[in-house]
């Protein structure tokens, strides 16, 4: 039987801002590890490094920007905050922050 509706998709895990930011080194570059194509989105605190599970594929860089995206979210900043600085086409990624007020 076919739903009439469409189900609607669950919000993404994320983790408290603060525990984001404990795993920034002093420059504000953060270690991000990536599973592109993945069910759900969720960010998860891993041993040195922010794990990053997105829906997006691995394709014309949509991955990283959903990456990107949810990082901001999480931290409560805008998109343009965040700059990838090493990784693009790795699932191992280092993202700089931009904390300056």
């Amino acid at each position: 039987m076919q739903r009439p509706w469409p189900m609607a998709r669950p919000k993404a895990d994320l983790p408290p801002a603060t525990g984001i930011l404990g795993l920034a080194d002093a420059q504000g570059r953060l270690a991000v590890r990536v599973t592109p194509g993945a069910r759900t989105e969720t960010l998860e605190l891993g041993e040195g490094r922010l794990v990053a599970k997105v829906r997006a594929k691995p394709k014309d860089g949509e991955a990283n920007s959903a990456v990107l995206a949810l990082l901001a979210k999480a931290l409560g900043l805008a998109p343009s905050r965040l700059r990838l600085v090493r990784g693009a086409t790795s699932r191992d990624k280092t993202v700089q922050l931009d904390l300056d007020e």
